[in-house]
């Protein structure tokens, strides 16, 4: 006798009660689900270290200066003064014009006091420079357009700035550099730059394998298709595609471009994850995810072969890319590979398995909905030709990309430019994709509750 889709649903609603039952418990006193993390211990940068371990004028950090601001010009509107009681702002020229930067700037410096003030108590921030309007500094110095600012502890105790620099680092600024043994300099993009919205994306040029060894490019990917990824066993799987976090084709942004002495190449934004290791070791295990800004020339990233195997890969080169087109997918298991190399479904938050718990609603809700969809499905009558279409199923969706042509967009390295030229999206005969601009509700809600209960060192704002 067949179940009716009530009897379907009674498992998967057990499921959600306790889902539910760990929620609260979380809440309460005593270790949980709903507990802070320890913060992981924070090394401390050397003198002359530097983060990200590019150029201050690189797209992978803070950007090309954009000329000066003066008083009297109109941009000296985009800046703001800051009045935090809890930043020391030295202000030698008695002009407040260290209070004097960029939003972007402020709102990194606000968290780098508190976050000082946690560090040492009784301790605060200081700011020695920050808008220059004198031509102090040397020419394309981003202190002109208040996108930096050096710092010191307000105790001047010198032996603490190289913790104090990685704490500027946690506190979201796009560059730190340990530059004098007097103090620490730190800057960020421009307040209007694409690069400032920090996601976990993906070019739309880049592929996966789907279900039945085609590629397809993310551009053409759609909910209920499935990819290549690796399950929480270890074990290579077909994941469907739940829904897209972020869904943009018309946005420009900047990406870093991994490629393995493999001859692979993944490229993704900054704080997207990607699993990596320090070891060349084929155990699993030894990979964690880590922000990609935070992937070194000798990691190892597990990449999946033609042969149909998984093995560790090294980086032979990092550069800096821009393109056009952001996606993030988000697959059943969490992970894909793309372009042949593992990587996360989540991003700014450095806790691939927390990001999986979190988003488990998600995957519980795609789940009730496909029993649902099937129990409709099962109850209505095929016709013949529905039948005949099971038997021989269409694979015209998983059309080879032509790796032979070139991708859009523009690769930047070492300061030279080249542009792609445009290729247009491989034929479709299966349905048609609609593009979508927006990023999920969801993703927005868990990223508004990260902003206010995660830890600084785990989560990227």
């Amino acid at each position: 006798m067949k179940q009716s889709w009530w009897a379907c649903l009674a498992p998967p609603g057990f499921l959600a009660a306790w889902a539910c039952v760990c929620l609260v418990q979380g809440c309460g006193p005593g270790p949980g689900y709903g507990v802070r993390s320890r913060p992981r211990v924070l090394t401390p940068m050397h003198y002359k270290q530097f983060f990200p371990n590019f150029s201050e004028n690189n797209l992978g950090a803070s950007g090309k200066a954009e000329g000066k601001i003066a008083r009297n010009s109109e941009r000296f509107n985009e800046l703001v003064c800051n009045y935090n009681p809890d930043i020391v702002f030295k202000d030698e020229e008695n002009t407040n014009a260290d209070r004097f930067m960029t939003k972007r700037c402020k709102d990194c410096l606000n968290r780098l006091a508190i976050a000082v003030m946690n560090q040492w108590p009784g301790v605060r921030l200081r700011v020695t420079e920050a808008w220059d309007e004198d031509g102090h500094h040397p020419p394309g110095s981003l202190h002109y357009e208040g996108r930096a600012v050096d710092i010191t502890t307000d105790d001047r105790e010198t032996k603490k700035y190289g913790l104090l620099a990685q704490l500027a680092v946690q506190a979201g600024f796009d560059w730190v550099h340990y530059e004098s043994k007097y103090h620490i300099h730190c800057s960020v993009k421009a307040d209007h730059s694409v690069a400032v919205e920090k996601g976990g994306c993906f070019p739309g040029w880049a592929s996966v394998t789907v279900a039945g060894g085609g590629q397809k490019r993310l551009s053409s990917l759609a909910p209920g298709d499935r990819v290549m990824a690796l399950s929480g066993t270890g074990q290579v799987v077909f994941s469907p595609v739940i829904l897209f976090l972020h869904q943009d084709q018309k946005r420009w942004s900047t990406f870093l471009s991994l490629e393995t002495e493999d001859g692979h190449r993944l490229v993704l934004t900054s704080y997207h994850l990607v699993f990596l290791s320090s070891h060349c070791r084929p155990d699993r295990s030894q990979y964690q995810a880590q922000f990609a800004n935070r992937a070194k020339l000798g990691n190892c990233v597990l990449i999946h072969t033609a042969g149909g195997s998984v093995h560790p890969s090294k980086i032979i080169s990092i550069a800096v890319e821009e393109s056009v087109g952001v996606y993030a997918p988000l697959t059943e298991a969490g992970t894909m590979f793309v372009d042949g190399v593992l990587a996360s479904s989540y991003a700014l938050v450095e806790h691939h398995h927390l990001a999986h718990w979190v988003f488990g609603p998600v995957r519980l809700f795609y789940s009730l909905n496909q029993l649902v969809w099937r129990e409709t499905t099962d109850n209505q009558p095929r016709t013949e030709s529905e039948t005949t279409a099971i038997k021989t199923p269409d694979r015209c969706s998983s059309i080879a990309m032509d790796k032979n042509k070139n991708r859009a967009g523009v690769y930047v390295n070492n300061s030279v430019v080249h542009k792609h030229n445009n290729v247009s999206e491989p034929a479709r005969t299966d349905k048609t994709v609609t593009q979508t601009v927006n990023v999920h509700w969801y993703a927005r809600l868990l990223y508004s509750l990260g902003c206010i209960f995660l830890d600084s060192d785990t989560f990227q704002p």
